[in-house]
């Protein structure tokens, strides 16, 4: 099965994706996830991901045919452009919220009709996408910084060093995080072992103000275009809390889809995208990859090796041909036997 790559690129850094091209949905050959690094753009984060899930197909002895990459911004498309300039693998980059209509579509969680808004809540903000169901086409995109991951972890991190339990912003996404799955945890500063408790009630109380911001948000959207979505599809990482979706959904009276995995919507949605190109990319990726070397070489040598066997052929004829002709004999001669070359390698291409 071709195998390709789909990745998403965020102000927080890349995550990748390495999965056979019509399984996208399923759990992946491998994934990575790679922080920005302070002061690099995010295009150092994309080439260090893809590095990472090529080496990781070599060792299954795969090649990566297609890569498809998510950007936010030309900003950003520059970015990635700039870092892979030398890599010839096939690679697409593509608009976010196209990769994640195109994973919604081929899951069946868009609707047939109507509009929908992709409420992404990613580490730096939030971004509203107004899209068409029928056509998987983006209409409208607001974007606001008011809302976003950074800030929650800043929140839960104030409201712990008020109860007496100091832990760094890491530390903090953490325990937040943790929250996704259970309603409570208990927190424990390293160095005093003061501790206090931690609650899915406190994190909604945090996010309450964010969330009727991003109520109100969605309001205007639909106002300035005069659409009203059949759902809401909450997508990244921030919105695993599922106190989001509830106050959502009960301020907004919009059903709210929710994935099971929101983080990973864009760079799944990327590898449909990978795989969505010719297929002839499965050819032209295998003698441009890593491998391509090796392959080279081998047709050299096999080469060679059939030019010598042609000049002993060509020799052998023309002595058979002149013993003829000194003999004056009409006898018939046996055809020369196939030959069999050892050592000729197979081209692994026929």
């Amino acid at each position: 099965m071709v195998v390709v790559l789909g990745v998403s690129a965020g102000a927080s850094g890349a995550r990748a994706i390495l999965s056979h091209a019509d399984q996208p949905h399923q759990r992946p050959i491998d994934q990575c996830v790679v922080a920005r690094r302070p002061g690099a753009d995010v295009g150092e984060a994309v080439a260090v991901a893809i590095d990472a899930m090529r080496a990781a197909a070599l060792e299954r002895g795969e090649l990566i045919a297609a890569v498809a990459i998510t950007h936010r911004s030309e900003i950003q498309a520059d970015a990635i452009r700039a870092a892979l300039r030398s890599d010839r693998t096939p690679t697409v980059l593509v608009k976010e919220s196209a990769a994640q209509l195109r994973y919604l579509r081929f899951t069946g969680r868009l609707p047939k009709f109507g509009t929908v808004v992709l409420y992404d809540l990613g580490s730096s903000g939030l971004t509203l996408t107004l899209a068409d169901c029928a056509s998987g086409t983006a209409l409208r995109t607001r974007r606001s910084t008011v809302l976003g991951g950074d800030e929650y972890d800043a929140q839960v991190h104030r409201k712990l060093v008020s109860a007496g339990v100091d832990v760094d912003l890491p530390t903090s996404r953490r325990y937040k995080e943790t929250l996704s799955a259970e309603r409570i945890v208990t927190v424990e500063d390293p160095t005093s072992s003061q501790r206090t408790v931690l609650t899915r009630s406190d994190l909604a109380q945090l996010q309450m103000a964010g969330v009727q911001h991003s109520a109100s948000f969605i309001r205007h959207l639909i106002e300035e275009t005069g659409e009203t979505p059949e759902a809401v599809v909450l997508l990244g990482g921030c919105t695993n809390n599922p106190l989001i979706a509830d106050r959502l959904e009960f301020t907004l009276n919009i059903p709210v889809i929710v994935e099971s995995e929101p983080e990973e919507v864009s760079a799944r949605g990327a590898v449909v995208l990978a795989g969505d190109r010719p297929t002839r990319v499965v050819r032209v990726a295998r003698a441009i990859g890593a491998a391509a070397p090796e392959a080279k070489a081998a047709s050299k040598r096999k080469l060679l090796s059939a030019f010598a066997v042609a000049v002993v052929l060509v020799a052998t004829i023309t002595g058979v041909m002149l013993t003829k002709q000194d003999s004056g004999s009409a006898e018939q001669l046996p055809a020369p036997a196939p030959m069999e070359v050892a050592g000729v390698p197979t081209d692994p291409f026929e």
